[in-house]
């Protein structure tokens, strides 16, 4: 092997060729399941022989993927993602108006520089719904899936075993004399939620309602 060279992250041609390889694979996998719908000018693409003719240039041509270091670290790329796994299709504070011509809300044309980068656009209530809602994930679909010890399938079995490694017991004696000796709460339920840390019951002080009144972004007025 040679050295190398300084800076070296990662092999990004060799990256973008395995995910070109893996992507069509999983494409051709489930056009031959009958998973993948083709409507339109596309319905022919069902036809086995069309797909992979159409699919016959895609593993000639060079996919591009980038990929480099953060500039600030893990936990700044944490929270980048977050801020789109957490997050709604649109904010409120895009929203600019609604009424009789339909929706009106901002946007960002990424084409355009300077000011004329942020435009209004609006749309008939249906079709803002319409493009609303594909941002909504199908039945069955989740967001964010947890791996490893996390991983919803073995974590009670992974965290068994990592405690077991590392060589961490669970009192589960304490454990439960702290829950039945905490008090109950004001109303006279037995307590839910028992502190980890000082074994004290967690003490209900307030219920707040889910809001169902549609807000209104500040400085738009009701029409």
């Amino acid at each position: 092997m040679g050295r190398v060279p300084a800076g070296f992250f990662l092999p990004v041609r060799v990256l973008s060729r395995l995910f070109r390889r893996r992507f069509l694979e999983e494409l051709q996998r489930l056009h031959e399941t009958g998973k993948l719908q083709f409507f339109g000018e596309h319905a022919g693409l069902a036809d086995a022989k069309t797909f992979r003719t159409w699919l016959a240039p895609m593993r000639q041509c060079e996919w591009v993927v980038y990929a480099k270091r953060p500039f600030a670290g893990p936990s700044a790329v944490l929270a980048y993602l977050s801020r789109y796994t957490h997050r709604v299709a649109i904010s409120n504070s895009r929203l600019l108006a609604m009424d009789e011509l339909g929706v009106t809300f901002r946007w960002k044309d990424y084409r355009a520089k300077g000011r004329t980068r942020y435009k209004a656009m609006t749309l008939s209530p249906e079709e803002f719904m319409r493009r609303f809602l594909l941002h909504v994930l199908p039945g069955g679909f989740h967001r964010i899936r947890h791996y490893g010890l996390l991983s919803n399938g073995g974590r009670r079995l992974g965290l068994a075993t990592a405690r077991q490694l590392l060589g961490v017991h669970i009192n589960a004696t304490a454990a439960s004399a702290s829950k039945e000796a905490a008090p109950d709460q004001p109303d006279g339920t037995p307590p839910t939620f028992v502190c980890r840390h000082c074994g004290q019951a967690m003490v209900i002080v307030q219920l707040l309602a889910r809001e169902t009144s549609i807000r209104v972004p500040p400085g738009v007025a009701a029409r």
